[in-house]
């Protein structure tokens, strides 16, 4: 397992902001709370209370996701991503 901080565009670490690498998972966790995490297989899954909990949640998760929220809500209503309790 390997842990490392968000870097931000300006090259700097950001507190409080999480990529998880796990075997064949990677998971983002912002604070305390697990947000999103990506399979090798290539499913995708978010946690239904805090995958959109605030601005700088939202921010970092889409980062992580590599598209932003609307891409993210189409994908969460086709079923591509799932919902679940992460946390």
């Amino acid at each position: 397992m390997k842990v490392e901080n968000f870097t931000s565009n300006n090259g700097n670490k950001v507190t409080n902001q999480f990529i998880i690498y796990c075997d064949d998972k990677t998971v983002f966790q912002s604070y305390n709370s697990i947000i999103a995490i990506k399979y090798g297989n290539g499913k995708t899954e978010l946690d239904e209370r805090f995958w959109d909990y605030s601005k700088t949640t939202g921010k970092y998760r889409n980062q992580f996701l590599c598209e932003n929220k609307k891409e993210t809500e189409m994908k969460i209503a086709s079923g591509e991503y799932i919902l679940t309790n992460l946390n």
